[in-house]
């Protein structure tokens, strides 16, 4: 008795990272159609700007009717959460593409953007808020 088969389907994996959110993206072959987090691109960031921001270098290059993507990110907030999205999806064309690579690196998507909050300290409100001084 013959058991049936799968056929491997080509896939490209790639993390990126912003503040403090991590996204793992799956790059396969398709139509477009981005999906994160089990909900469409569109249903799951409500406000357009985060829709481009996650798209950025998917449009860069021209590939976004060549690769579905499937996504899934964790922590921070939206707009923490686009940024690691464009940067894992940079990440996947790399390996996708080497072509892809020098147009990608000039835009400056394929770098980790280190800046992260900065911590409260004592005796202050907030990071660098302070109370009014009062001379009297």
């Amino acid at each position: 008795m013959a058991k049936a088969v799968k056929k491997a389907v080509p896939q490209n994996l790639g993390t990126g990272r912003r503040k403090t959110s991590v996204a793992r993206v799956r790059l396969v072959p398709g139509e477009g159609k981005i999906v994160v987090n089990k909900l469409p691109l569109e249903e799951y960031f409500g406000s357009d700007i985060y829709q481009l921001v996650a798209t950025q270098s998917f449009n860069l290059v021209g590939a976004n009717t060549k690769y579905d993507v499937a996504v899934n990110v964790y922590g921070g907030g939206l707009s923490g959460q686009a940024g690691a999205i464009n940067h894992g999806i940079a990440r996947a064309l790399c390996e996708a593409d080497e072509y892809y690579r020098a147009e990608l690196k000039k835009a400056g998507f394929l770098t980790r953007d280190s800046r992260m909050k900065e911590r409260k300290k004592y005796g202050l409100k907030k990071a660098r808020k302070a109370s009014q001084f009062s001379k009297r």
